[in-house]
């Protein structure tokens, strides 16, 4: 069996064999940090002290993240669907309570992503759920190893089942992508991941390059991805991270966000 490590600032699992890199190559891009103290890794058994809360945030829909927090912190949203259920994003550590959880709901039958910084230990995840996961082909290079699960797929959108589909943006990566519900909500879902980033008002909706480093995407880059997310049909928005949910209203408010967008580069 490979053994893995994780990084300590992200939660990204990559192979120790031969040898633990160096650094990471996620924290070190643009996007992401090492921070001042250094690259540090850690093991999954380092995590055993550690649970998965759960919540329910709709009839099909339920969040998953790691306390007390760990890495980025972000949560994996679950989605119950009649043809199969999905798992959006993931989070770097997976428990009996959770497997068993997810086990009584009927299993995954997917798991897909928004961007890079939360693939976590998603060959772990795979694993223990026999199911594919579906990572587009133009983040492909930050893959950290592969195994039977992976599946890269290309062009604009994937459709999955029950109407459910993952749709490319761009942008924040250049595989960056939305997974639209169309039947969660009255006008339908957007689980955006990081590709969008709900503000602590819940009254601004960002598009960056980064985040944390607060880098602006170049103008085309932000013009190609508004103009496929601006064709998705939605009302409720959820974002990474908690407190991140936008119900009945989302679309206007992604509308008058991106405008600002739009007025800033015209400048």
């Amino acid at each position: 069996m490979n053994k893995t490590i994780i990084c300590s600032t992200c939660g990204t699992q990559f192979l120790a064999n031969p040898g633990v890199p160096e650094f990471c190559p996620i924290c070190t891009d643009d996007r992401q940090y090492v921070p001042e103290s250094g690259q540090l890794w850690t093991e999954t058994i380092e995590l055993k002290n550690r649970n998965i809360k759960i919540t329910q945030l709709n009839e099909q829909l339920y969040a998953l993240k790691i306390t007390p927090e760990f890495a980025i912190a972000q949560r994996a949203l679950l989605l119950v669907s009649p043809n199969g259920n999905i798992l959006w994003d993931c989070i770097p550590y997976l428990d009996k309570p959770t497997i068993d959880f997810i086990n009584n709901l009927g299993g995954l039958k997917a798991i897909a992503f928004s961007h890079p910084h939360y693939y976590s230990n998603m060959n772990d995840w795979a694993s223990e759920f026999d199911c594919p996961i579906y990572i587009h082909q133009n983040d492909a290079e930050w893959v950290p190893f592969k195994t039977r699960h992976t599946r890269l797929w290309d062009g604009n959108s994937m459709q999955l089942w029950d109407g459910i589909n993952i749709v490319h943006i761009g942008g924040h990566f250049a595989g960056s992508c939305v997974l639209h519900v169309p039947e969660l909500t009255t006008k339908g879902a957007m689980l955006c991941g990081d590709t969008f980033n709900i503000g602590r008002s819940k009254q601004h909706i960002a598009i960056m390059y980064s985040y944390p480093n607060i880098i602006m995407l170049p103008r085309d880059e932000f013009e190609k991805a508004y103009k496929k997310a601006s064709h998705i049909d939605f009302d409720t928005i959820y974002g990474a991270f908690e407190n991140q949910d936008i119900e009945g209203n989302a679309k206007e408010i992604f509308e008058t966000s991106m405008q600002r967008y739009k007025d800033s580069y015209a400048l």
